[in-house]
């Protein structure tokens, strides 16, 4: 009950921020708890005394303080949300994509602090010139520092790190070194030390306990909800966000991704992490010489190809989503610059996606389905990954693929868009009945995001010619001669394991056989300990039943008395 009534303070407080910027959060005509109608009734006079003080606001810019002053957690949960158009309604889902994550930094003590709790002895045992933050975010912030020694190697970062931080410091935008191989011998390097802001975790584990708490009641008073699983979608928000507060798992994340992309001969890499300074809430990475990929301007006067960029983009986050079933999934233009080289070097790996493989062989054949126009083996996809019910047609699923993918064949390559696809794929999943898959919600997020910075660098990129060779390689790969091989060797790999366990499977069903013909025989025999086992449960069993006997033989009693008395 208490906790109850603190979800609700916690939800009515943020009503009424929401009120106060003018924001609405249920979509209208959307049946909701009646709860939820008291409270916006109760607001409403805070929504109307309020107004004369945001005209000329945008909406999209009222929905971005409302979040901000609301914190972290609600930061996180508007961009989230951003592309669930069919949760909140499209006109909110579009005000939400421009909301960034950005936020006042905490002070150098606490910094400080933060990192003498988590590295051993004083800050200035590991670090030698430490500044001042020079980013901001919900999350952490990030302060550029130097290390003496040859003790990190690879690829580095910037003031990017944070997911659309706020730099305090404009004239900081790159670090000195430009060729790792070259720095080895340096013995001062430069570093970004990523830190945790204070208490985040608990602010993030009462915010979530009333998401928790409003999902739960939408799924119990809108039955046409549930198939969007409101709670599995906090589900996935709390997994990633205590990913992203554990910042060795996003060393693990930087390190898992090098290793994928080791071979690889697209221009496209990532940070190595300093692992001697790295903690559960300080994270070292070198510091990287690199242009934002939002700076066009500075990218074209240093000559690189902005459509080649575009394409390697896109074409590195569907071979990482296909390929390997990890990629980032928060690429968006402040995670992503472009080393003197021109390879592109991707940072703040808080929020990762991992598919499984039949995830992976779905995105692959829905891509090539659309792409050649073989709708109904798309439609095939998702029916054998248990996306679409069992009762609908193949056929008939199909012809709702054919008059998604049709349109995009008529048109210019700048007028086909990926967020526009999903966005009509979900227009049809309760027309079929499809759920909500919760596996799939952080590829959808980071397509959209993805399709955004490619389209930022080449507003004409055609982004199913750049996503062809990478589809058809999967399924080469995986459905062609080269993955029936595959598939065989790891069959014959599982007959071995079977056959390896034929003896001992014969032997437990002869002792089994053997156990059961001595039963049948001569009873089923119990040892002393396991008949006082027994009677010990009966025992325990039979208490209530007894007590009721017991305490029904005591009213009788009373009540003769009691007439006796009288």
């Amino acid at each position: 009950m208490a906790s109850a009534l603190m979800n609700i303070l916690r939800l009515g407080r943020a009503g009424i921020v929401m009120a106060q910027h003018g924001v609405r959060f249920v979509p209208k005509g959307m049946k909701v708890p009646l709860i939820l109608h008291l409270a916006r009734l109760a607001t409403l006079p805070i929504s109307l005394i309020t107004a004369p003080f945001r005209i000329g606001q945008p909406k999209a810019q009222r929905v971005a303080d409302a979040l901000n002053r609301l914190g972290p957690s609600y930061i996180k949960l508007g961009q989230f949300l951003a592309t669930r158009a069919d949760v909140i309604g499209k006109e909110l889902a579009q005000d939400l994509s421009h909301l960034q994550d950005k936020l006042p930094p905490f002070s150098m003590s606490e910094a400080r602090r933060a990192i003498e709790a988590a590295l051993p002895g004083k800050l200035e045992d590991h670090f030698g010139d430490f500044s001042d933050p020079i980013a901001a975010a919900s999350i952490a912030q990030v302060h550029k520092a130097t290390v003496t020694g040859a003790t990190v190697t690879g690829a580095s970062v910037t003031e990017a790190t944070v997911t659309e931080a706020t730099v305090t410091d404009p004239a900081v935008t790159a670090a000195t070194e430009t060729d790792p191989a070259t720095d080895q011998n340096d013995t001062t390097k430069n570093v970004a030390v990523k830190i945790l802001r204070p208490n985040v975790e608990r602010r993030f584990r009462h915010d979530l306990d009333s998401y928790y708490f409003a999902a739960s009641l939408v799924e119990r008073f809108h039955p046409a909800s549930r198939r969007l699983k409101p709670v599995a979608i906090v589900d996935t928000l709390k997994r990633t966000t205590e990913l992203e507060m554990d910042l060795r798992l996003e060393a693990a994340a930087i390190s898992e991704m090098a290793d994928n992309i080791a071979n690889d001969d697209m221009p496209f890499r990532v940070p190595t992490v300093d692992w001697n300074r790295t903690a559960k809430r300080v994270l070292t990475l070198q510091w990287i010489d690199g242009t934002k990929i939002s700076d066009l301007a500075a990218l074209k006067e240093q000559g690189f190809d902005l459509r080649e960029l575009g394409q390697t983009i896109l074409r590195a986050f569907l071979t990482h989503a296909m390929r390997d079933g990890f990629f980032h999934a928060d690429m968006h233009q402040g995670n992503l610059l472009v080393d003197p080289s021109g390879q592109i070097v991707a940072v703040d790996f808080g929020i990762m996606g991992r598919l499984g493989p039949k995830e992976r062989r779905f995105l692959a054949e829905i891509l090539h389905g659309l792409i050649t126009r073989d709708y109904t083996r798309a439609s095939q996809a998702h029916f054998e990954a248990g996306y679409v019910p069992p009762h609908h047609s193949v056929a008939t699923f199909a012809q709702a693929l054919r008059a998604i993918g049709e349109p995009i064949h008529g048109r210019t390559a700048d007028q086909i868009s990926m967020a526009d696809l999903l966005g009509q794929l979900f227009a049809y999943t309760e027309v079929f009945d499809m759920e909500t898959r919760p596996e799939l919600i952080m590829l959808q997020k980071s397509m959209v995001i993805v399709e955004g910075v490619a389209r930022s660098l080449d507003p004409e990129l055609n982004l199913w010619s750049a996503a062809e060779p990478v589809a058809r390689a999967w399924m080469e790969d995986n459905l062609g001669p080269a993955g029936l091989l595959k598939d065989a060797r790891d069959g014959a790999g599982d007959m071995g394991k079977f056959l390896s366990g034929v003896p001992s499977l014969l032997a437990q069903a002869e002792n089994t056989a053997l156990a059961l013909g001595d039963m049948a025989r001569n009873g089923i025999a119990l040892d002393e300990a396991t008949i006082a086992r027994l009677a010990n449960a009966q025992s325990r069993a039979d208490r209530p039943r007894t007590l009721a006997i017991w305490l029904g033989a005591l009213a009788l009693v009373a009540l003769a008395a009691a007439r006796w008395l009288a």
